[in-house]
């Protein structure tokens, strides 16, 4: 496949995926004799894990660590791989909550707005039109 099919069939922009290439969160994909990237299903499968674990907004440096433990093809590596994936997942559920809390403030400021916001609002000091 060429880059325009595989980015299609991922949602990978080509520049992400020449990113993910060149940082090593994909491996190299081979290239016809005319330099072009001739991807594979393998190629697919290693862009859809990476956009997958971005989307669970890991990040490239978590990755990296990850794949670099990965390559080693070492049952020994195991304990690491799942220790680093439950990190991740502990912050994530935490970003959940702050935006959780983030929700439910927006919430309470709308539904009370006339009564909560406005007084707020009213004791700010003004913005002078000529500062801006």
């Amino acid at each position: 496949m060429n880059m325009k099919q595989v980015t299609e069939l991922t949602g990978v922009t080509a520049d992400t995926i020449r990113y993910y290439e060149r940082i090593g969160l994909i491996p190299p994909v081979k290239r016809k004799e005319t330099g072009v990237r001739d991807f594979d299903e393998e190629d697919i499968r290693w862009i859809e894990f990476t956009r997958q674990m971005r989307e669970a907004r890991i990040s490239v440096e978590s990755l990296i660590e990850y794949i670099s433990l990965f390559k080693d093809h070492d049952d020994a590596t195991i304990p690491a791989r799942v220790e680093l994936l439950v990190d991740e997942r502990n912050q994530l559920e935490e970003r959940i909550q702050q935006m959780q809390m983030a929700l439910e403030r927006l919430d309470y400021k709308i539904n009370n707005y006339e009564n909560h916001v406005v007084p707020k609002e009213k004791s700010l000091r003004g913005f002078d039109k000529h500062q801006l």
